[in-house]
């Protein structure tokens, strides 16, 4: 994996998310983004991810891009790639990018799957001051669970980096725009970003359906490039 930045900016909060239940991690960075009117200052390049890339608004849309919204001084990881087998490295990057900016925290999005039909939302940290903020507003702390991926790398780096996991319930493996919606309340809340909650849903259901397609032809396209390498070597 290989870090490249155009800017540098000092003591951010970095947040990050991947395609992951629900796509959760994805729509709300993209969300966030939006909203945010976050400016890429760089990416996380590597051979290891198959060479795709999309177009978006006549602009070259990176794999792992780093964006950056100076008036919240945040840096966002906006991943739309399938990056299995590479969750490690990935979070070796991450660790690079939070000691290059000297970042105060580390912020994972994430799906988990619910058990009812109340979307909850859960945090986890290592940081005792985020989990008496939490507690404070009384944000559930996640007792039980299984969390992988990236998330779970960074959450286990706990005595590298300052780690906090914001998790919210999904029914579905399919985008939910709802349960990001819960996240992306959960984060203005958490890091006062001003967002106007009302639209929320609606405009979470536009990203989900720009996401969606995006995400099917990304996997139309990995599983072509397989077959055409299972065709070469066979």
């Amino acid at each position: 994996m290989e870090l490249k930045l155009i800017e540098k900016p000092k003591n951010p909060i970095i947040i990050e998310g991947f395609p992951g239940l629900g796509l959760i991690g994805t729509i709300s960075t993209e969300y966030l983004i939006k909203h945010l009117g976050a400016k890429s200052i760089g990416h996380i390049s590597s051979k290891k991810i198959a060479p795709m890339v999309a177009v978006h608004e006549s602009k070259l849309v990176q794999p792992l891009e780093v964006f950056y919204a100076k008036s919240k001084n945040i840096i966002i990881l906006h991943a739309l790639a399938d990056i299995r087998g590479m969750e490690w490295d990935i979070a070796d990057a991450l660790q690079e990018l939070y000691v290059t900016l000297k970042a105060k925290e580390v912020i994972s999005v994430e799906g988990i799957l619910g058990q009812n039909k109340d979307l909850n939302v859960y945090y986890y940290t290592n940081d005792s001051a985020v989990k008496k903020k939490m507690d404070a507003n009384k944000v559930g702390l996640l007792q039980e669970g299984i969390v992988s991926g990236v998330t779970a790398a960074l959450l286990l780096k706990e005595n590298e980096m300052a780690t906090t996991g914001f998790f919210v319930e999904t029914h579905s493996k399919l985008p939910d725009s709802r349960a990001a919606a819960k996240i992306i309340e959960l984060l203005d809340s958490y890091l006062k970003l001003g967002v106007d909650i009302k639209p929320l849903e609606k405009a979470a259901a536009d990203f989900e359906k720009q996401l969606q397609d995006y995400v099917e032809k990304m996997q139309d396209a990995s599983k072509k490039t397989d077959e055409k390498a299972e065709n070469y070597f066979g």
